[in-house]
């Protein structure tokens, strides 16, 4: 099984969604194996999106991540980062198709709800920058179900 990252940010965290992110992520088979909340620190926000460091809109992003809690999950699954990916639904809400993540509850690019590793090498780097301890290993009941 693959594992991947999934934050919910601020904006969802503030608007309550952070159960129905959860369920959606739960529902589609995917196993929680770590979870935390809190409000980043800034070495973390800038390791976390150190490609975007020198961008322009960079300066905004960082004060609206750190603006409050955010959830850091990991969760596993085949295929775990693309399954995610794909339930999370295009950057840009208004591109994000109803039944995504962002297509039902984002309003706009820069509160989107959720950040999701986009590989499974974006996933571990932000897995070991979050989650340096590891993760919970556990089987899921259902687990010999789920998968051929």
């Amino acid at each position: 099984m693959d594992r991947t990252f999934v934050m919910v940010k601020p904006d969802g965290v503030q608007r309550g969604l952070v159960g129905e992110i959860i369920g959606r992520l739960e529902r589609k088979g995917l196993k929680l194996v770590a979870a935390r909340l809190e409000r980043l620190p800034e070495e973390r926000v800038d390791r976390h999106y150190a490609e975007h460091l020198e961008k322009p809109f960079y300066p905004g992003l960082k004060r609206y991540i750190m603006s409050g809690p955010c959830l850091l999950m990991v969760v596993e699954g085949k295929d775990a980062a693309r399954t995610v990916r794909t339930l999370t639904g295009a950057t840009d809400p208004l591109e994000a198709a109803p039944g995504t993540i962002r297509g039902d509850f984002g309003l706009e690019i820069g509160r989107n709800v959720i950040h999701a590793a986009d590989s499974p090498e974006s996933a571990a780097r932000e897995m070991g920058i979050h989650f340096p301890d590891g993760v919970v290993e556990y089987h899921r009941i259902d687990e010999p179900v789920l998968y051929e």
